[in-house]
């Protein structure tokens, strides 16, 4: 995949719910289905490959150890390895599509991990108002068993995705360095054209990057794609020069707590939005969206 655009797949819970499942409200998100229909997981995950997706994300980004033995009642080690099973539906998607296609392309599996916001189940991934409660220490506590299970199970890459704090941010990338084997990418969530969610400046966090020779790539996800060019041409002189961009916002929505995601009626076309941010530097591409959305991304 050098020097070529890799497509993400979409989100996960919008495929999701787009074939029927129930997801809101559920403080698991889409990762209560590890449990209880991880055949549903494997389908939505193959329904992006035959899309054109190069990347499976895992169905963890809001699972966790603590979580699942919250909210199934399960023991440690039974949360470990349901953790675990989120890699090894993508690896079994991915293998049942080699299988029925002649493409030589081997998709690679990223582990999800979102931020601790997504555990508080509070909206907070998109403020990181609970980082003025939180040392960077206790940031990695609380996010190593998750890296652990994913890096564990064999992801490719881990996706440390939506991250509304710099402070998380330093800590994700810290903890990166227990494991110097594995890659990852970083993509903050942002409030505005210039600003991650609890205010610092996307151009002040995306230089974490700096501080790591695992990150393949830094950006953004799950914001109005009219955020992402202003966005990337804020930070454009502060990105190392051997980390790409990965970009993936969702199509427009604000997220409210206890309503849902309220879409925003004026879409610009994604493809062409896309190719822009390609001319950016954005080599990882991608968006929050189901995959009805594929065909016209394609195009870049």
């Amino acid at each position: 995949m050098d020097g070529q655009v890799v497509i993400l797949d979409g989100g996960l819970a919008t495929e999701l719910e787009a074939a029927g499942i129930k997801i809101q409200g559920d403080p698991l998100w889409s990762a209560r289905l590890l449990h209880t229909n991880p055949q549903a997981i494997k389908d939505a995950h193959q329904r992006f490959l035959s899309s054109g997706a190069d990347v499976l994300t895992t169905a963890t980004y809001q699972a966790s150890v603590d979580g699942f033995m919250k909210h199934l009642g399960m023991t440690s080690e039974e949360a470990i390895q349901l953790m675990m099973s989120g890699v090894q539906i993508a690896r079994d998607a991915v293998q049942d599509f080699k299988t029925r296609t002649s493409d030589n392309k081997v998709p690679l599996v990223a582990g999800s991990v979102g931020p601790y916001g997504a555990f508080l189940y509070d909206g907070s991934e998109y403020t990181g108002t609970y980082e003025e409660t939180m040392s960077g220490e206790e940031f990695k506590a609380w996010h190593r068993p998750q890296v652990q299970c994913l890096v564990s199970a064999g992801a490719d890459l881990i996706a440390m995705e939506t991250i509304p704090s710099l402070k998380e941010a330093e800590a994700l990338v810290e903890l990166l360095r227990e494991f110097p084997n594995t890659k990852a990418w970083l993509s903050f969530s942002c409030k505005d054209q210039k600003c991650i969610s609890t205010g610092r400046t996307f151009a002040e966090a995306i230089q974490v990057a700096n501080r790591s020779k695992q990150l393949v790539a830094v950006g953004v996800n799950c914001c109005p794609p009219p955020l992402i060019t202003p966005l990337l041409t804020s930070a454009s002189q502060h990105k190392p020069p051997d980390v790409s961009w990965v970009v993936y916002p969702n199509s427009g929505e604000e997220w409210i707590q206890n309503i849902g995601w309220k879409t925003d009626k004026s879409k610009t076309t994604f493809a062409d939005l896309s190719l822009e941010w390609k001319k950016q530097g954005a080599k990882w591409i991608g968006n929050n969206i189901s995959v009805s959305f594929f065909p016209s991304e394609n195009k870049v």
